[in-house]
C-alpha cells in the first residue's frame, strides 16, 4: 500500500510516530463499529485530505491484520460512506478538488446543502451511523475537550467523533502530504493556509513573495504553524473590554501612571512544605515587583499535585493582574504546573510545535521527540515570550507566567527579559514610596495611635514588625503618593516627640 510504504521508508521519525498512532486510532475503529455503519467527513481542505489517505492505509491495514488476503487488492481505496457538506460559500477551488478526489478514489459520496447539524440529523435518521471520521486538530476552535473518541456534544444526534490526527501539528500535515506526494487543493499552492469560505479567507500575508506583485509562496513554507489561521479575517467587536484581569490592563494608556496594578506568586513545591529546601525565589520576586510599583496580594506554596495548583490559579487569576508560578516544570511525573493551568481554564495540555523546535535544539540528542511531555503546553491559551538570553521562550497563558528559574542569577536573568518584553504585560506602574520608622515604645502605647493613623491615612499601607520580641518595633508607611507618606510619618513621630528615628533599610 503506497502510504504506508511512504511513510515507513521516510526518514522523518516524528512523522512515522504521529502515522502509527493514527492509523491504530483507524483501525481500532474499524474493530469497534461495522463498515457500513462508520462514515468520513470530508471538506476538500488538507486536514481532512491526510485523514482520506489515513483512513485507506489503516483500513488497508486492518484488512491485512484480519488474514483476508484475498480483498487486499480491492481495499486499496476504502469505498467509505463518505460526507460532504457543500455550501454556496465555499471556494470553487474546494468544490473540485472534493469531487475529483472521490472520484479518484471511488468514494460513495452524499452531498448534504444544509448545516452540520442538521445534516448529520437528517443522515442518522436515514442511515444507521454509528462512527464519523473527522479531521479536527488540536487547535481547532472546536477541538477543546476532545479525545481520538469522543461522544457527540449534548444536544447533537448521538454518534461517536473519531479523531485520527487530533495530535497532529501544520507541520506533521504537510509532512505528511509531501512525503506521500498525494494531490491537494490547489488553494494551498496559493499562500491559504487555513481554508474557510469565500468571505472570511484570504491568503497568509506571512507567506507574501515580496519578490512578485500579489504572489504568495505555498502553504508549506510557513515556518511557525500557530500561525496557521492568519488567513482568516476577523470581524471587530466595537465593544471594549473594560475588566483589567482579563486583559492584563494593556489597553490602558495611562497605565504606567496606574495607582496600583496587583501580582500573586505561586511556589509548587513539596521540598519546601516537607522543609527540605527553602524558598527564596518568591521573597525576591516580591521585592522585584514592589520595585517596579506592584503589589503583591498573595505568596502561596502548594504541593506537586494538579488539583492543588489548578486550585490556586484558579483563585489568583480572577483577582490578580498577573500570576507568577514557580517549579513543577519539566519533564519528571512531578512536574504538574502547566497541568495544572490548563486545568485552571479549562483547557487540555498540546504539543506545541514551535516550543518543540526549541527543546530539540537545546536537548540535541536527549530530546524524545513527540512523547516528550515538556512540549505539551496549555491549548489555545499559550504564548511563548522570546527573548534572545533565553535558551527557551517563557510560557505565559493569559495573566499567568510559568517561570523556570531555580536559582536567583537565574531568576534575575529571566526577570530582565521579562521588563523588556512587551508581550509579557509587565508594564512598570507608579513607583511605591516608603518610610521606615524604629522606635522603642510598647506594642501597647503605639497602638492606639497607629489605629487613628490607618484611618486618616487609608492610602498609605501602614505596617509593623520586630526583628526580635526585645528589639525595636519598626513601622512602615508605603503609598503611591509622596506627600501622603510624608504626612502619615509626621503625624506618627510628632505623637511621641523623640522616640521615633528613620531607618533607610530593614530586614
Amino acid at each position: 500500500m503506497e502510504i504506508d510504504e511512504a511513510v515507513r521508508g521516510c526518514s522523518d521519525r516524528r512523522l512515522r510516530t504521529k502515522y502509527g498512532n493514527a492509523v491504530y486510532v483507524v483501525q481500532r475503529a474499524f474493530a469497534l463499529y461495522p463498515f457500513e455503519e462508520v462514515a468520513f467527513s470530508f471538506n476538500g481542505g488538507k486536514d481532512s485530505t491526510v485523514l482520506l489517505h489515513l483512513i485507506r492505509a489503516g483500513y488497508y491495514l486492518y484488512k491485512k491484520d484480519s488474514g483476508d488476503a484475498a480483498q487486499m487488492d480491492a481495499v486499496k481505496n476504502c469505498p467509505l460512506r463518505t460526507i460532504y457538506f457543500e455550501s454556496p460559500c465555499a471556494f470553487p477551488e474546494i468544490n473540485s478538488f472534493t469531487y475529483e478526489t472521490v472520484s479518484t478514489y471511488g468514494l460513495p459520496l452524499e452531498t448534504i446543502h444544509s448545516d452540520f447539524k442538521s445534516g448529520l440529523e437528517g443522515l442518522l435518521k436515514e442511515k444507521p451511523t454509528k462512527a464519523i471520521f473527522i479531521g479536527t486538530r488540536i487547535g481547532d476552535p472546536n477541538a477543546v475537550g476532545q479525545e481520538q473518541f469522543s461522544p457527540s456534544s449534548p444536544g447533537w444526534p448521538p454518534f461517536m467523533r473519531v479523531n485520527p490526527i487530533l495530535d497532529w501539528s501544520y507541520r506533521d500535515v504537510w509532512s505528511f502530504l509531501l512525503t506521500c506526494k498525494v494531490k491537494y487543493c490547489s488553494l494551498y499552492d496559493q499562500g491559504y493556509t487555513s481554508i474557510g469560505s469565500i468571505h472570511d479567507t484570504v491568503p497568509n500575508a506571512l507567506l507574501s513573495d515580496s519578490s512578485t506583485e500579489k504572489s504568495f509562496r505555498p502553504a508549506y513554507m510557513l515556518t511557525d504553524g500557530r500561525l496557521e489561521r492568519a488567513g482568516r479575517t476577523k470581524k471587530t467587536n466595537p465593544k471594549v473590554e473594560m475588566n483589567s484581569v482579563a486583559s492584563n490592563g494593556m489597553n490602558n494608556t495611562e497605565g504606567g501612571q496606574m495607582i496600583s496594578r496587583a501580582a500573586s506568586i505561586i511556589v509548587v513545591g513539596d521540598e519546601i512544605l516537607f522543609g527540605t529546601t527553602e524558598d527564596n525565589l518568591g521573597a525576591t520576586l516580591c521585592k522585584k515587583l514592589h520595585a517596579i510599583g506592584w503589589r503583591v496580594s498573595h505568596v502561596a506554596v502548594v504541593r506537586n499535585e494538579i488539583d492543588s495548583v489548578a486550585e490556586e490559579v484558579e483563585r489568583c487569576k480572577s483577582t490578580d493582574d498577573m500570576v507568577f508560578i514557580f517549579g513543577g516544570l519539566g519533564p519528571l511525573h512531578s512536574d504538574v504546573s502547566l497541568a495544572g493551568v490548563a486545568k485552571a481554564f479549562g483547557v487540555r495540555l498540546a504539543p506545541d510545535e514551535e516550543f518543540e523546535d526549541y527543546l530539540s535544539q537545546l536537548m540535541g540528542n536527549n530530546y524524545t521527540g513527540d512523547r516528550n511531555e515538556m512540549a505539551q503546553l496549555p491549548e489555545g491559551i499559550t504564548e511563548l515570550l522570546h527573548h534572545k538570553t533565553l535558551p527557551l521562550p517563557l510560557i505565559k497563558c493569559r495573566n499567568v507566567i510559568a517561570l523556570a528559574a531555580t536559582n536567583m542569577v537565574e531568576l534575575d536573568t529571566e526577570w530582565d527579559c521579562l521588563l523588556h518584553t512587551q508581550e509579557s504585560g509587565l508594564m512598570p506602574a507608579k513607583p511605591f514610596v516608603s518610610k521606615h520608622l524604629s522606635t522603642t515604645l510598647s506594642d501597647v502605647q503605639i497602638a492606639p495611635v497607629l489605629a487613628k493613623l490607618c484611618l486618616e491615612f487609608s492610602d498609605v499601607y501602614i505596617g509593623c514588625h520586630r526583628i526580635s520580641r526585645v528589639g525595636p518595633l519598626v513601622v512602615n508607611l508605603t503609598g503611591k503618593d509622596n506627600q501622603r507618606v510624608h504626612e502619615a510619618a509626621e503625624k506618627l513621630t510628632s505623637s511621641f516627640e523623640g522616640q521615633f528615628s528613620q531607618v533607610d533599610s530593614y530586614k
